[in-house]
């Protein structure tokens, strides 16, 4: 398919390490925007301590398998789809897992101008939220019986954007978005088709992670009985267009177009 790729999760050849941990980046190579996307599996009775890192943003997005979180200031429960973004390098924290888990992680390049809107105004650190916690919002672009949560809104971390979109039988038909480039991550039992610029839809089904660049049109659409559940997950590739866009004015949902 020309225009967007995608990972199925069954083609991840997964093979522990004795930590029991195991992790690969996916979709290498289709963004040059200073986004990489990692897909990692922790087995049940596991934990790791990942990485710190100084000058990235990080986010986890907890897909599959119940678990917590621990850093030097509290443990939070992974019961359901949830964020975890660290503070850099100044908080250690460590991942457990009570059944097998499967999540994202993530790591976006920081420049200049990320960092001094970083440091102007962002949401506190380290940041955790179940996903049924972030705040719903209405669609033109979705199904009247589709329901949207938002994570992380616009300038609360810099050119990053995220949130969830639940239904069943419908889902999200919108209009390209020249400013973002998309990610969907499909978690628990999504059977959904997606299509790109109005090409025929490919299959989309839990665990599975695609990538829409900038531009085309594009719907995340199930089938009569199936179910959408998805993380989209949106970069602004240009700081040019995100200075526009929070110098509009717009109101949330004008600027929300997933």
């Amino acid at each position: 398919m020309n225009g967007y790729f995608i990972v199925r999760n069954e083609d991840i050849d997964v093979t522990y390490n004795e930590a029991g941990y195991f992790q690969t980046e996916v979709l290498a190579g289709s963004y040059d925007g200073g986004i990489r996307n990692y897909k990692c599996f922790l087995k049940a009775g596991c934990e790791i301590s990942p990485k710190l890192y100084k000058n990235e943003t990080v986010v986890y997005m907890f897909g599959k398998g119940r678990g917590y979180v621990t850093d030097t200031k509290e443990a939070h429960n992974i019961t359901e789809l949830s964020f975890y973004l660290p503070n850099f390098d100044k908080d250690p924290f460590t991942i457990h897992a009570a059944d097998d888990m499967e999540f994202i992680m993530s790591v976006v390049e920081m420049n200049q101008w990320d960092k001094e809107r970083f440091d102007h105004s962002h949401i506190h650190l380290p940041f955790f939220l179940k996903y049924t916690d972030g705040q719903i919002y209405d669609q033109d672009c979705k199904g009247p019986n589709t329901t949207s949560w938002l994570v992380i809104g616009p300038g609360q971390m810099g050119r990053i954007l995220m949130g969830v979109v639940r239904a069943v039988g419908e889902g999200t038909d919108e209009k390209g978005h020249p400013a973002v480039a998309q990610w969907n991550y499909s978690v628990g039992n999504a059977d959904f088709n997606l299509s790109v610029d109005h090409q025929a839809p490919v299959v989309q089904k839990g665990g599975d992670f695609s990538f829409v660049p900038a531009g085309p049109d594009h719907s995340l659409v199930a089938d009569p009985g199936k179910e959408v559940f998805y993380v989209w997950y949106e970069h602004y590739t240009r700081e040019r267009d995100f200075m526009l866009t929070l110098a509009k004015g717009d109101k949330l949902e004008d600027k929300l177009r997933h």
